[in-house]
């Protein structure tokens, strides 16, 4: 009787809380290198490495990627595009469905412009909080979004809200035809309080650069905005040359022998 009685209440609690996803959950991060040196990511390389995820260009080339994160719309995202198309520069716009409602027509700028537009997700959740279904419709919901308004109909990168993860979200976004895209230099530009002027965030970047880098950046930032001129001009004369992430991809589909290596 007792065994009946719980193998219920366990039917029960399942019914009512569907097994949805893996105990564990990770925040991206990492120990900064020095000397223009890679971070070092721990067993977080080997996670991505498993399930075709990036955060770096491990070539060693001297190519970097430049990555945006828009959450909401502070006023220098138009800006950030003014410099972007005046220095011929590629970049991936990880938006919000906030984002995407609010700024229709910075949206319709990027895809027009050639810049690629990420999944940020629509209403910026935990994913490892949610059950895959719901997942789904948050990454389905912000792609038919942005479809609706642009010729971009697909979406092939997502950027987990805050990097939060685990290989259970990240199995689940490759099944649904999704890339993790992280990254490998970032800075606290997202406080809007805290705003240092151009040259900290300039700093902050030229500091933290290394060969294959992919650069996080929110567009919120008065700082970002100012400084991005300053930041490609002097990457271009260390020898570093901006590329789209689907260069990045398409690098690695491409077997080396067809470059004679």
């Amino acid at each position: 009787m007792k065994k009946s009685v719980l193998l219920m209440l366990t039917i029960m609690l399942c019914l009512a809380f569907p097994l949805s996803i893996q105990a564990s959950s990770y925040g991206w991060g990492y120990k900064k290198g020095e000397n223009h040196q890679p971070p070092q990511v721990g067993k977080y390389g080997q996670i991505l490495e498993d399930n075709g995820g990036y955060y770096i260009d491990d070539s060693g080339e001297k190519v970097v990627y430049l990555t945006f994160d828009n959450g909401y719309e502070a006023g220098y995202t138009g800006q950030i595009l003014d410099v972007l198309k005046k220095k011929e520069v590629p970049a991936t716009f990880f938006v919000t469905g906030h984002y995407v409602d609010d700024q229709p027509e910075l949206i319709k700028r990027m895809a027009k412009e050639g810049h690629i537009i990420g999944n940020h997700s629509y209403h910026h959740p935990d994913f490892t909080s949610l059950s895959k279904e719901k997942l789904k419709k948050e990454l389905d919901t912000l792609e038919q979004s942005v479809a609706d308004i642009t010729t971009q109909d697909k979406m092939k990168f997502v950027r987990p809200p805050k990097g939060t993860f685990n290989e259970q979200t990240i199995k689940w976004a490759n099944e649904f035809g999704y890339i993790h895209m992280f990254w490998s230099l970032a800075f606290v530009d997202w406080n809007t309080g805290s705003q240092g002027g151009w040259e900290k965030a300039y700093k902050q970047v030229i500091d933290q650069i290394h060969p294959g880098a992919v650069i996080l950046l929110h567009t919120v930032s008065k700082d970002n905005a100012e400084a991005l001129e300053y930041m490609i001009d002097d990457l271009r004369k260390q020898g570093y040359t901006f590329k789209s992430l689907d260069d990045l991809v398409l690098k690695d589909m491409i077997p080396q022998s067809v470059f004679g290596l």
